[in-house]
């Protein structure tokens, strides 16, 4: 089996049977990776219409530079006067009812209660020790949710070189890898209710029934995800434009 990582070659395989309209499973049969692999590297670069391997390449060569790079000096806490009107009882408010919709998308309870802290702080991001003060929780159990959004890479972890902390830094793309993520699924549904298509038969209802599935999701998915690669560089460039960085710029 191959490593973990997908080569450069493995990405012009992938772009190679995308062209020639093999499914994703198919793909994934032979380089020999789990399907799950193949689609979250489509869609996360491009989706089935835009995926082209060395784009592809040189995107995961930038987010290893970023998990990698130095972090910057974390901003020392604003003064009273500089809170813009922010009182404890609204930020906590707010906190605990972002956290509550995380929860209805899927979130679980204590990963949404720190995504939703992460993401009502100026730097977006938080050592271990402010999360267990915000949330009055333990460190296991912080260290807990911290895994579990880093493994699906809502977050960042990041070493404070002169504080000799580590941080946890909001992925400013993680609301892009979240609509991906979910038209990976999709995608995985409209393969399977393919296949079903075919094993059916085409000609028999139940077979006409999946084959109207699988279109569907495909086409679907297709504007889903054109959309998400559009706006994200719309977003980029008012970014820059107005030279408002991320949490980790």
């Amino acid at each position: 089996m191959p490593g973990d990582r997908l080569t450069y070659q493995d990405r012009r395989d992938i772009a190679a049977g995308l062209a020639a309209g093999f499914t994703y499973s198919v793909i994934a049969r032979g380089l020999q990776r789990p399907a799950s692999t193949v689609t979250r590297e489509i869609m996360r670069n491009g989706g089935p219409a835009g995926y082209r391997a060395d784009q592809a390449q040189q995107a995961t060569k930038r987010r290893a530079r970023r998990r990698t790079s130095a972090p910057p000096t974390p901003s020392p806490a604003p003064p009273a006067a500089a809170t813009h009107g922010r009182t404890a009882e609204a930020m906590h408010d707010f906190r605990e009812r972002f956290a509550a919709v995380l929860g209805r998308a899927g979130l679980p309870s204590m990963m949404s209660r720190v995504l939703a802290c992460l993401y009502a702080t100026d730097t977006g991001s938080l050592t271990s020790a402010e999360l267990v003060q915000q949330l009055r929780v333990s460190p296991a159990s912080i260290s807990k949710a911290i895994g579990y959004l880093e493994k699906r890479e809502l977050i960042q972890r990041e070493r404070d070189p002169q504080r000799g902390r580590e941080r946890y830094i909001v992925d400013d793309e993680a609301w892009y890898q979240a609509v991906l993520d979910s038209a990976r699924v999709n995608a995985e549904l409209a393969d399977i209710a393919e296949l079903g298509a075919k094993v059916l038969g085409d000609s028999t209802p139940g077979g006409a029934r999946l084959q109207d599935v699988s279109q569907f999701l495909g086409h679907v998915n297709h504007d889903i995800v054109h959309s998400a690669n559009h706006w994200r560089r719309q977003i980029h460039v008012r970014r820059t434009t107005d030279g408002v960085g991320g949490a980790s710029s």
